[in-house]
């Protein structure tokens, strides 16, 4: 991808990269290895691997329609985003781990002017979603590889 601004830069390893937005700047920031790996690992980023998540996200109620509009377009706006749909109080999407988190859509809801359920099962089941994917990652991210080739 070719990106025009270093609005969204880091220097890693003594290598800067750049990014498209704050979404990608903070999934690399997370996790490196995710994307560059290490020599003689592969990252699975450079494999082409979509880890393809399916979540319903409760609200705090049901939208307006005006308000359910912007919702819906600031989540498909996020790269990684493959499926959103509300209805109700629910939001139901398809999304790549690799590319975006709960807890990133999470954010974009919020900002978007929705607020997600707020009881007490939402809020552990946010939370649980939240250390599993984080979980996930961290264990796909690259590992560099001993002298005799073996990943660590």
């Amino acid at each position: 991808m070719e990106v025009k601004s270093d609005n969204f830069m880091i220097d890693y390893l003594g290598i800067r990269y750049v990014f498209c937005s704050a979404q990608c700047l903070e999934r690399f920031q997370s996790n490196p290895h995710l994307y560059i790996g290490y020599p003689g690992s592969e990252a699975p980023k450079h494999t082409g691997n979509e880890i393809l998540k399916n979540r319903t996200l409760r609200l705090s109620g049901s939208l307006l329609a005006e308000v359910k509009k912007i919702v819906i377009e600031s989540i498909q706006s996020m790269m990684g985003v493959h499926y959103v749909a509300i209805e109700g109080n629910r939001i139901e999407i398809t999304y790549d781990l690799l590319q975006a988190t709960e807890e990133q859509i999470e954010k974009s809801i919020t900002a978007a002017g929705a607020v997600p359920g707020n009881n007490l099962i939402d809020r552990i089941k946010r939370a649980f979603v939240q250390s599993m994917e984080e979980t996930e990652v961290i264990s796909l991210e690259a590992r560099p590889a001993n002298r005799c080739g073996h990943k660590h």
